[in-house]
């Protein structure tokens, strides 16, 4: 059970002063986010050009594991970073320094192949699942059993709908009996909402500004360590 860092996702420029777009920044924030009780980091590469990209996954690669020696490292798979299939497996096959695990979501077309990939490359998978139909799509791979952990991402702001999907996805992983870590995580305005309900059931969680910007006072945080701080004291304290 850890408190996994986000700490920049697809945020633009502008979201918070603090958000790390080169790889020289994203070490400086990942060493605060392991100082503050991060277990792990997830972190979305940028190019020079500040865009996303998964041929900078080398080179950012270096730097945070300079800063942050022994420490999980993953990378966001997602398709709309490269904008094609060929392209997004081929800067996946590019990786000479690998990141520890990459998420992979399930409700993009290609998901089985990139799983594939990155499963012969010796790099785990994180399998996100953000509603029902991805949950139902992934107990039926033949490999489920094989991913690295389960991100159960649940993005819809209505706090209702939100507790339903997660609850529904559940249920779908229950009846599989898919018997593999689980990682639990809302989206602004559901972000403190699923830190308890994992701090409930015991799984991990994650935080940072790619989720969310405020703490669980509703203060804006003054950067993802401080995040990473107020999630850890919500985990790590006695269960209720």
């Amino acid at each position: 059970m850890i408190v996994q860092a986000c700490i920049n996702g697809a945020r633009p420029e502008g979201y918070h002063p603090r958000l790390p777009l080169t790889a020289e920044t994203m070490a400086l924030e990942s060493a605060a986010c392991v100082a503050a009780g991060a277990g792990e980091i997830h972190l979305h590469p940028r190019g020079r050009d500040g865009r996303e990209s998964l041929f900078a996954v080398e080179e950012t690669m270096r730097a945070v594991r300079r800063a942050c020696p022994g420490t999980l490292i993953g990378v966001s798979t997602g398709a709309w970073i490269e904008g094609e299939e060929k392209r997004t497996r081929d800067g996946i096959a590019a990786w000479r320094v690998l990141p520890d695990h990459a998420s992979v979501n399930l409700c993009e077309p290609d998901a089985p192949a990139v799983m594939a990939l990155l499963d012969r490359m010796g790099v785990g998978v994180e399998a996100g699942l953000a509603n029902i139909a991805d949950a139902e799509r992934f107990v039926a791979m033949p490999d489920c059993h094989r991913v690295l952990r389960i991100l159960l991402e649940i993005e819809g702001q209505d706090l209702n709908a939100a507790e339903a999907t997660a609850e529904g996805i559940t249920r779908v992983l229950a009846r599989a009996d898919i018997a593999r870590p689980i990682l639990l995580h809302g989206f602004d305005a559901t972000v403190w909402h699923f830190v308890e309900r994992a701090h409930r059931r015991r799984w991990s969680t994650r935080v940072g500004l790619e989720d969310g910007c405020l703490l669980s006072s509703g203060d804006i945080a003054a950067g993802n360590a401080e995040l990473v701080a107020d999630a850890c004291g919500i985990l790590h304290a006695a269960p209720r």
